[in-house]
């Protein structure tokens, strides 16, 4: 089968990325996939304040993996995937590596978009990078969870 298609794939705990990755998949005409973790955040789950609630002892260890509830079907069909989440820590959430690691990218063309409180990309790309070695990368960026489908859209065309 011949990857053709492109893929937004996004993980939202709360709501403010998948309005992002709903506009992206929009306006570039892709199909859409929601990463859905087992286990629904809560917002005690989200108080980046506390030590110890969910979020904050998954990204103290970077070996941590969330579980996920759903799947892509026929991943192979997909040449390009943009990947939307909300920055944590100043990286992608690590339910993000348990997504990379269920399947197969190699080949596959890779772009981080996320949103944030405040902070950028930081290392983001990098450890991305570090689960699939064998995808291409290219370099993501922050966005306004208000963004336009027209500023994506022209975003995604250096990707073409």
């Amino acid at each position: 089968m011949e990857k053709t298609k492109t893929l937004v794939a996004f993980f939202s705990a709360s709501g403010t990325t998948a309005k992002l990755a709903e506009r992206l998949a929009a306006a570039i005409g892709a199909d859409l996939h929601e990463i859905k973790p087992e286990t629904p955040y809560t917002s005690a789950d989200l108080d980046w304040t506390n030590r110890k609630s969910r979020s904050s002892v998954e990204m103290g260890d970077k070996a941590f993996r969330p579980a996920i509830a759903n799947g892509v079907a026929h991943m192979e069909q997909y040449g390009r995937g943009f990947l939307a989440f909300p920055i944590w820590w100043y990286t992608a959430p690590t339910i993000l590596y348990t997504f990379l690691e269920q399947y197969d990218f190699s080949g596959v063309t890779l772009i981080p978009l996320a949103t944030s409180g405040g902070s950028g990309m930081g290392s983001t790309g990098k450890d991305l990078a570090k689960i699939c070695p064998d995808a291409v990368w290219k370099d993501g960026r922050v966005f306004s969870a208000n963004a336009d489908e027209s500023s994506l859209r022209d975003w995604t065309e250096q990707y073409r």
